[in-house]
C-alpha cells in the first residue's frame, strides 16, 4: 500500500475507532491495529492527536454536509419534509450502530471540549453551520407558509441542533430511538405547529 493511502485509511479507520471507543479512549496504537499500518504511519501522517482529531472531525462533517445538502438544503422537497428527513437520517444512523455510538460532534464535545482548545472551537464552527442549515430550512418552511412567520429561525434552529444532540446522548444511554422519536413528535406536533403549522 502506499504511504499517501495509510494517511487515508488511518483517518477513516480511525474515525470509527474513534467513534466507538471516545477520542481519549482510542489510543493511536488501536488506531493503527485497526488500520493495519505501521505505528510509525501515524506520526507521519499527522502531528499530534489533536490533529488527528480535528481531521477526523472535518470527515466526519464532510458525510453531515452530504447529508444536509440531500435534506435541510434539498429545494426538491417542501421544507418541513426536510427537516424530518434530516432527523429521520439521525435516527438511521443511530440505529445502523446499534445505538452505540452517538453523535461524533457531539461525542468529541463532551469529552474533548475541555482538553484541546483547537477540538472545541471547530465543534463551534461545525454546529453554526448546521445551525445555519436547519435555519435555512425553517425560512423556507416561512417562505412556504408552513410555520408562521413569527417563527425566529435563528432561534429554532439553535433549539433543534441542541435537542437534536441531547437526543443523540439519551439514545446511546438508552440503546434506544426513543429519544429521538419523542423529539421529532414534540417538534411538529407543538412547537412548530403552535408557530402556526397545520
Amino acid at each position: 500500500m502506499a504511504k499517501s493511502s495509510h494517511r487515508e485509511k488511518i483517518l477513516s479507520v480511525g474515525m470509527e475507532v474513534v467513534h466507538r471507543h471516545g477520542f481519549a479512549g482510542a489510543s493511536v496504537r488501536d488506531i493503527v491495529k485497526a488500520a493495519g499500518v505501521p505505528q510509525g504511519s501515524f506520526t507521519n501522517h499527522f502531528v499530534s492527536k489533536e490533529a488527528f482529531g480535528l481531521e477526523v472531525i472535518d470527515l466526519y462533517y464532510a458525510n453531515a454536509l452530504k447529508t444536509m445538502a440531500e435534506t435541510l438544503r434539498n429545494e426538491e422537497l417542501p421544507p418541513l419534509q426536510r427537516l424530518r428527513a434530516y432527523i429521520d437520517r439521525t435516527k438511521e444512523r443511530l440505529i445502523r450502530n446499534e445505538m452505540r455510538n452517538g453523535c461524533l460532534f457531539g461525542n468529541f464535545a463532551a469529552e474533548a471540549s475541555e482538553v484541546s482548545e483547537p477540538i472545541r472551537q471547530r465543534l463551534v464552527e461545525v454546529f453554526d453551520e448546521v445551525q445555519a442549515a436547519v435555519a435555512h430550512c425553517l425560512r423556507a418552511a416561512v417562505k412556504a407558509g408552513e410555520v408562521s412567520p413569527s417563527l425566529d429561525c435563528d432561534e429554532t434552529a439553535a433549539f433543534i441542533v441542541s435537542s437534536l444532540q441531547g437526543a443523540n446522548l439519551m439514545t446511546k444511554t438508552l440503546r434506544s430511538t426513543v429519544p429521538v422519536e419523542r423529539f421529532k413528535e414534540i417538534l411538529f406536533s407543538s412547537i412548530l405547529r403552535h408557530t402556526g403549522s397545520a
